[in-house]
C-alpha cells in the first residue's frame, strides 16, 4: 500500500494524526538546532569567559553582550550589569534571571506532552469508528455481507491506530531527549553560575578592602 492509501484507510482521523506528526516534526527539528547551537556556543566562551572576568571584568561584559543568543551569556550579564550589588544580591540576581530563561529553555515542552496524550486516543477513536463502520456493514438475519465495506472498517481501524501510537512514540522520543538537554543544561548553569558567584564576591572584597583579598580564592574556580 502507498502513503496515500494508507492515509485514506486511516478514516478521518488521519487527518489530526497528519498536523501532530508535521507539528512534532518541526518543533523536534527547532529544538534540535536550538540545542545544539547552545552547546557549541557554551562550550566555545563559558570557560575562556570566567579566566577574562578573574582579570578584567570589563573585558568580560563586552564577550557576553557578543553572545546574547545564548541563554547562559544573558543571565551572567543581567546579573553582572547590577552595578554596586553585594554577593548576597548578585547570587539573588543570577537566580532570577536564571528562572527568566527556563521557560525559554522548556519551550513546547507543553506541546510534546499533549501530542503524546491526544495521539493515541484519536488512534484509539480511529479503532472504534473502524468498527463501528465494519459492524454496521454485517446486517443480521441477511444472507452474506458487504465484505468490501467489512474490510474497510477493520482496516480504518488498524491503521489509525498504528499512526496514533507512531506519532507519540516520536513525540515521546523527541519530549524524554530535550528533557534530558534541558535538566544538563540547568547543572550546568549551576556549576558556572557558582563558578562567577566566587569570583564576583572575590572583586567585591578587593573593591572594599583590596589588603583583605588573597589569590586563595582563583583557586577555588577551575
Amino acid at each position: 500500500m502507498s502513503i496515500v492509501q494508507i492515509f485514506e484507510a486511516g478514516g478521518i482521523v488521519m487527518v489530526p494524526l497528519l498536523l501532530f506528526s508535521i507539528v512534532a516534526l518541526a518543533l523536534a527539528v527547532e529544538r534540535a538546532v536550538f540545542w545544539f547551537r547552545v552547546s557549541r556556543g557554551q562550550r566555545a566562551i563559558i570557560k575562556p569567559l570566567l579566566q577574562t572576568y578573574r582579570s578584567n571584568p570589563p573585558a568580560a561584559y563586552e564577550q557576553l553582550r557578543q553572545h546574547l543568543d545564548l541563554p547562559i551569556a544573558r543571565i551572567f550579564l543581567e546579573a553582572l550589569e547590577l552595578d554596586g550589588a553585594s554577593p548576597s544580591q548578585f547570587r539573588l540576581a543570577l537566580e532570577g534571571a536564571t528562572q527568566a530563561e527556563l521557560p525559554l529553555l522548556k519551550r513546547f515542552g507543553t506541546v510534546f506532552q499533549t501530542i503524546i496524550a491526544v495521539a493515541p486516543l484519536l488512534g484509539l477513536l480511529g479503532t472504534i469508528l473502524g468498527l463501528i463502520r465494519a459492524f454496521a456493514s454485517i446486517q443480521i438475519g441477511e444472507i452474506g455481507a458487504n465484505a468490501a465495506a467489512v474490510t474497510g472498517g477493520i482496516s480504518e481501524a488498524l491503521v489509525s491506530t498504528a499512526a496514533g501510537m507512531v506519532v507519540a512514540i516520536f513525540a515521546l522520543l523527541a519530549a524524554n531527549l530535550f528533557r534530558g538537554l534541558y535538566k544538563r543544561q540547568v547543572a550546568l548553569l549551576q556549576e558556572y553560575g557558582s563558578q562567577l558567584e566566587i569570583l564576583y564576591e572575590w572583586h567585591y572584597r578587593e573593591t572594599l578592602d583590596p589588603s583583605s583579598v588573597t589569590g586563595a580564592t582563583y583557586a577555588r574556580v577551575g
